[in-house]
């Protein structure tokens, strides 16, 4: 047994159950958080078929996009190289075989491909400049033209995006704003003439 580990949980979504390894000392090792959850309710992609979930922790994002779009490539990121141990370790409980976890500070070592669809339940402790570029720009440069970035954040950054928005002329859209927790989509255009500067 990993001398981390802490339990195993279970999540249902869409008529789906899921089950996820967790360690003592990752984000949410109770439950999966309610930023998540909300996220997973109000997201909708259109089927993409690269998927990257930045920050993915344990997985839940990434592994539940994984099963939803079997024909997709997925890529599961996270700075924490124990998340990624356990993302490794619940993409095998759930039986994913589209999907792969690596080790990344933001975008720098990501498989460089553009991606149709990016992910995120940013971290709220990180810092205004690394929200900025990991989570924000970064990212946005990735997507494909006609893709879409997704992500939730923790209602006290609620400040912080759409300041960002407007100064990187992003047209960010809050969807839906639930239980301390704020989802944004972001649709990047098929000529992109966006000035990120």
């Amino acid at each position: 047994m990993d001398v981390y580990f802490k339990k195993q949980i279970t999540y249902q979504h869409k008529g789906l159950t899921f089950t996820f390894d967790v360690a003592h000392t990752l984000f949410s090792s109770f439950e999966v958080d309610e930023g998540t959850d909300v996220f997973l309710r109000f997201l909708q992609p259109n089927a993409p078929r690269t998927i990257l979930d930045l920050g993915c922790g344990y997985g839940p994002i990434g592994i539940i996009l994984a099963r939803l779009y079997p024909d997709a490539q997925v890529v599961l990121a996270d700075k924490d190289l124990l998340a990624i141990r356990y993302a490794k370790l619940n993409l095998a409980h759930n039986g994913i075989t589209n999907a792969e976890a690596v080790g990344s500070v933001g975008m720098e070592s990501v498989p460089d491909r553009q991606y149709h669809l990016i992910v995120s339940n940013i971290p709220a402790k990180i810092g205004d400049v690394a929200i900025e570029q990991d989570f924000l720009l970064e990212p946005y440069a990735r997507l494909r033209p006609g893709g879409d970035y997704w992500f939730v954040i923790v209602s006290g950054l609620n400040h912080l995006i759409p300041r960002l928005g407007q100064r990187h002329q992003l047209k960010l859209k809050e969807v839906k704003k639930r239980a301390g927790h704020s989802v944004y989509h972001l649709h990047k255009p098929e000529t992109d003439d966006a000035g990120l500067g």
